[in-house]
């Protein structure tokens, strides 16, 4: 059950990074100032689902995990820092300053260029979450072809 609701976390990670990815790149590209504005303002308020939704999938990763030593898990824990320290230190601060450049209508040089900063290290996390995704649905499968039942 636990090792359930890691990977429904992990995806729902998956996902809301994928829509503030999608969203951000379908604001700027197809629609209004205000739109990008909306979408903007979204995605801050909706940090405060999110950053708590990664701790939870981190923290019960590392649950799981602990006294195991799969190669698949030595890959996810290597990726796990890399995932947290680019939405701390590049995601997040770049959504709330991308966000308070949108609401004061500065659509300048410097909000593409952290724009354009922002939706490639979103890509890089969608890569790195999908591949952390990828190697535990393939443990998952290790552990019931050896007749373990996961907790």
């Amino acid at each position: 059950m636990r090792a359930r609701l890691h990977g429904l976390i992990g995806s729902a990670a998956w996902l809301c990074i994928a829509g503030f990815w999608s969203s951000t790149l379908i604001a700027e590209l197809f629609l209004s100032p205000a739109a990008v504005v909306t979408v903007k303002t979204t995605i801050a308020w909706s940090l405060l689902a999110f950053v708590p939704l990664m701790i939870a999938t981190a923290g019960s990763g590392f649950a799981l995990a602990a006294g195991r030593s799969e190669p698949l898990l030595a890959g996810k824990r290597r990726r796990m820092p890399l995932i947290g320290a680019n939405g701390l230190l590049v995601l997040v601060p770049a959504a709330l300053y991308l966000q308070a450049k949108a609401v004061a209508g500065e659509f300048d040089t410097a909000f593409y260029a952290v724009q354009g900063v922002e939706l490639l290290a979103g890509a890089v996390n969608l890569w790195l979450i999908g591949r952390s995704l990828r190697d535990g649905l393939r443990l998952r499968a290790q552990t019931r072809s050896r007749g373990f039942v996961s907790a």
